[in-house]
């Protein structure tokens, strides 16, 4: 202000002939402006202008507007009327305070590889007990066939599950998410399944939704009551599908459990025309579908929940050309499940090149199970993937994040891009590829969900 000196005037050209008398505040506010922008000289318009020449009254106003400014607000006591260093000052040492402490953030990352935090998009990570006896009797020579007859197989996974509380289903579910959570996974999709009746799914779907309130992390969940047929519907197959869609489904959804309708369609589950049913009431209910499809066999299932416009299809190992197209086209993407591909010692591949050649969106999920995928690192999963399938280190990245984030139909997560949900894992790597390249190891050096560590 000794350097610079400088003439304001209030500005007429705002003054209006309709009720002339509002001038005066805003020549006012006009005045005070160029007072604390530091103004040595101040002319003030009189508040008749824009009618005629300022009148006497008019002009002592605009006289007055000046001596107030002057000496009765104080502004003109001090060189800076925003109180000087104080407030200025305190607001740059702040500013440049935050913009250090970002910057050492950075580079204390040290060159460390940041990706979007990983999305596990086909789990059934909520069951009761486990069944590694049936491991052990299968590499013991017994078949699947015979375990099953013996009472193994999913029915032993139902019978555990019904017998378990909520409070028991958490506590033996919830280190299962802790496990993929500090693997970098940061939305999880968590299937029902293992109760076939509706309080046993009821409790299922109950404890997925405390799991991610316990860990602050999404959940989305898929009522997958046509899993397989309960032991006390086994001569009564239609009643129990009408159950599902007309009972179970409804009263879930009322009750805001359900995101999403699956179901297993294939020979030893349920046929594409009971899929249809369901998929039909869970349209009605304006809730989107996905399948397990094709595992095993080629029922037509991809293109089935291709035509209802569904988030996935699941597995895929029997893949056609029609149902690949009928994916491409309804944008439908392909999830791979090398646990299950592995753990079953399963020689079919999925078709991916043909995927590729159509433009599938390929993801890949742990489809973490008690029975055919006990697995608890997505990364492995994709190391699996890469190594079975054949899919690149860059496919399946885009597989564990972006692709899998659009199988449950999220649009805010995925990529590393303004406006992108924060959700974000921090790695002890320099390249993508070493995601895929370790087999196993704690990789993750921090997990960010919604821009808070959580895991560190």
């Amino acid at each position: 202000s000794q350097m610079l000196r400088f003439h304001t005037q209030t500005a007429g050209v705002q003054l209006t002939a309709q009720q002339p008398e509002v001038n005066l505040v805003r020549v006012a506010v006009q005045g005070l402006a160029a007072v604390l922008c530091g103004t040595q000289s101040l002319h003030t318009n009189s508040f008749d202008e824009a009618i005629a020449l300022p009148t006497v009254k008019a002009a002592t106003l605009a006289l007055r507007t000046q001596q107030v400014l002057a000496f009765e607000t104080d502004v003109t006591a001090t060189v800076d009327p925003f109180a000087g260093p104080y407030v200025v000052e305190a607001m740059t040492v702040e500013v440049e305070a935050g913009a250090r402490a970002l910057m050492k953030q950075v580079e204390d990352l040290g060159g460390a590889l940041l990706t979007p935090g990983l999305v596990d998009c086909h789990t059934h990570l909520v069951f009761g007990g486990n069944r590694a006896h049936e491991f052990d009797l299968r590499l013991n020579g017994a078949s699947y066939e015979e375990i099953a007859r013996a009472g193994g197989g999913i029915v032993s996974s139902v019978r555990a599950t019904r017998a378990a509380d909520e409070d028991a289903l958490f506590a033996q579910s919830l280190p299962r998410a802790r496990a993929l959570l500090a693997d970098g996974v940061t939305t999880l999709e968590i299937k029902s399944g293992y109760g076939l009746e509706l309080e046993a799914e009821r409790r299922m779907l109950r404890v997925a939704r405390r799991i991610g309130a316990e860990l602050g992390i999404t959940v989305r969940t898929s009522f997958l009551g046509l899993h397989a047929l309960p032991p006390e519907y086994k001569d009564r197959r239609e009643d129990y599908v009408a159950l599902v869609c007309d009972g179970m489904l409804p009263a879930l959804a009322a009750e805001g459990l359900v995101d999403a309708v699956d179901a297993f369609c294939e020979r030893i589950a349920f046929t594409p025309a009971e899929t249809r049913r369901l998929f039909e009431r869970a349209t009605q209910l304006g809730l989107p579908v996905k399948l397990h499809a094709e595992q095993l066999s080629d029922q037509g299932g991809a293109a089935l929940v291709a035509g209802f416009g569904g988030l996935s299809a699941d597995h895929l190992e029997h893949l056609g050309e029609a149902g690949i197209a009928a994916m491409a086209k309804a944008g439908t993407v392909a999830v791979l499940l090398p646990g299950a591909f592995y753990a079953l010692r399963e020689t079919r591949l999925p078709p991916v090149a043909a995927l590729r050649a159509h433009g599938v969106p390929i993801a890949i999920a742990t489809d973490c199970n008690p029975g055919t995928s006990p697995l608890l690192s997505l990364r492995l999963a994709a190391n699996m993937a890469c190594t079975l399938f054949r899919l690149t280190p860059e496919e399946a990245l885009r597989a564990v994040t972006a692709n899998a984030a659009r199988a449950l139909g999220l649009a805010d997560r995925g990529t590393l891009a303004v406006g992108q949900r924060a959700d974000l894992v921090v790695w002890h790597a320099r390249q993508p590829a070493e995601l895929c390249y370790w087999i196993g190891g704690q990789l993750t050096r921090q997990v960010y969900v919604a821009g808070k560590s959580v895991v560190a």
